[in-house]
């Protein structure tokens, strides 16, 4: 099955707790999620590297819950991306064994769109 739709993304970062400066960002996510996909997420984003310069690196883990093809329930997303010189590669899971209520089970990957400051995604998904 797949799922199709739009997203809206706050990105918040969060300072270090130990006062460092370290070169290791961690930011929070809160998304709400449109289309086949009805649901709300908060996430935790650890990035480094070099933004400014195209190449830089983060990990995510983000808990979504809503409905899915109207099936209620939750499950968590883990996100592994890099950028090179501006070439972005990315993948993004559901954690297996993280889904509850009717998508207990629930397994699959997500494709993430950015395109004019505009974001889509494209969940291509099993249940049981």
């Amino acid at each position: 099955m797949t799922a199709r739709g739009t997203f809206d993304i706050t990105v918040t970062p969060v300072p270090p707790t130990d006062g460092s400066d370290s070169t290791i960002g961690r930011m929070n996510l809160d998304k709400r999620f449109h289309g086949d996909l009805d649901a709300t997420s908060r996430g935790l984003m650890l990035a480094a590297g070099n933004p400014d310069g195209g190449s830089a690196g983060y990990v995510a883990m983000e808990e979504v819950t809503g409905t899915l093809s109207g099936r209620s329930g939750s499950f968590v997303l883990q996100h592994i991306g890099s950028m090179d010189a501006g070439a972005m590669e990315l993948t993004v899971a559901v954690v297996p064994g993280s889904g509850t209520g009717e998508l207990a089970g629930i397994s699959g990957r997500m494709t993430i769109v950015i395109e004019g400051g505009k974001h889509s995604y494209e969940l291509a998904y099993t249940l049981p």
